[in-house]
């Protein structure tokens, strides 16, 4: 199986960036464990700060992974572009955040990304995409 993680704006500053909603993990820490811990998977991780580089990504991989797990950040609540290419490509996508953004700010209470999805995973911390990978392996 070959799935890939896709993180959005703001990620690659995670064990920094407000650990008191996001933790003090960096993600390239939790990535090595998921890894390591999910060995039978060929796992794949992106991350750019750039729409349109998000976009292009998941076009590329988009018909020949077998899932990819997308945590667009704040591109989730005004990116039309990646909701149409989440619902343009072949591979299921399971959108997951870290925080519950339903607990936070009105406008992270809209998700341009979750018509298109397989899935939403929110709220469980890093643990998110442990859940969504254990998602696409049934």
């Amino acid at each position: 199986m070959k799935l890939i993680i896709v993180n959005g704006p703001n990620l690659n500053l995670l064990g920094k960036r407000e650990p008191e909603v996001y933790g003090n993990t960096t993600f390239e820490d939790y990535f090595t464990k998921l890894q390591f811990k999910y060995k039978q998977v060929q796992l794949e991780y992106f991350q750019s700060n750039i729409e349109g580089e998000i976009i292009n990504k998941i076009q590329e991989v988009g018909y020949q992974y077998d899932g990819i797990i997308l945590n667009a950040a704040a591109y989730t609540h005004t990116s039309i572009g990646i909701g149409d290419v989440v619902k343009a490509v072949e591979a299921p996508v399971v959108e997951v955040h870290i925080s519950n953004t339903f607990k936070r700010e009105d406008f992270r209470h809209q998700s341009f990304i979750s018509a298109g999805a397989k899935g939403v995973i929110l709220g469980f911390g890093l643990q998110s995409y442990d859940l969504a990978i254990q998602s696409f392996l049934g």
